[in-house]
């Protein structure tokens, strides 16, 4: 999904295209808590990423969420916390 970063310019086409891949993979293959998952990183990781912004430490050049960050950016994150689940769940 990294990879479409830099094929689909515009963030919001790029959120769709996101929340469809998202989607399907979900549906595909569901476990047990996934969406629990993906909400609280959905929910969590703009705050976090807002804080760590305010320090200067990270730039976005693509601003379309508050003006800080990506719009695309905690669905991206929000789908990294359910591989990260899984992996774990795994070990």
């Amino acid at each position: 999904m990294i990879g479409l970063i830099p094929i689909i310019q515009n963030d919001y086409l790029l959120l769709l295209a996101y929340a469809l891949i998202i989607a399907g993979a979900l549906f595909a293959k569901y476990e047990d808590k996934d969406w629990l998952a993906f909400v609280v990183a959905l929910v969590a990781l703009p705050i976090f990423e807002y804080i760590f912004v305010s320090t200067g430490v990270e730039v976005f050049l693509r601003r379309s969420l508050f003006g800080i960050m990506p719009i695309w950016l905690p669905v991206l994150w929000g789908y990294a916390f359910v591989a990260i689940k899984r992996v774990v769940k795994r070990l």
